[in-house]
């Protein structure tokens, strides 16, 4: 049986970075790496996508807010943290995965661009998503979110971010 394209793709992305492990790498090193691994995908329509900043501790973060064509208004909240073991991902490595989210639950997912790991040291990352996740409570109406249904969820290290936040 053939291999699936998407996971030649991957295996041919870590062959290309010569056997070196992503926790070997510099941090910037490891960046370039985990996005090299992006699959190259048309992005997943979606009815509306906007960048904002909102505010945050040490200042702005960034968010990226999905809203799916069957979204009510106001509709549920998603505050969804990437992976990526604190150092790596960005709201691009996670793009298709919120598009997906937005359009299966019909939420308004908001993904959050928390500060990484080691220019910023725990609790940063916490704390970002936390002032997120309060953000979308108080300010919902902004963006078309009813702010007493959120939800909050991530992957990996935003998994742990979410048990952090909850």
């Amino acid at each position: 049986m053939p291999l699936d394209p998407q996971a030649r793709f991957v295996l041919d992305q870590l062959a290309a970075q010569g056997g070196l492990e992503l926790h070997e790498l510099t941090p910037d090193a490891a960046r370039r790496a985990f996005a090299a691994l992006r699959l190259p995908s048309p992005a997943e329509p979606v009815a509306h996508v906007e960048n904002r900043s909102i505010p945050g501790p040490a200042g702005a973060v960034p968010v990226r807010v999905y809203r799916s064509e069957g979204a009510a208004t106001p509709a549920p909240g998603l505050v969804y943290f990437h992976g990526g073991g604190w150092v790596v991902g960005d709201l691009e490595s996670h793009d298709n995965f919120c598009r997906a989210l937005a359009n299966r639950t019909h939420a308004v997912v908001v993904s959050v661009d928390y500060r990484l790991a080691p220019e910023h040291r725990c609790p940063a990352a916490a704390e970002d998503c936390y002032a997120a996740t309060r953000w979308v409570a108080e300010h919902g109406a902004e963006i078309g979110v009813d702010g007493a249904r959120i939800a909050i969820a991530g992957d990996s290290a935003g998994g742990n971010l979410a048990a952090v936040v909850a």
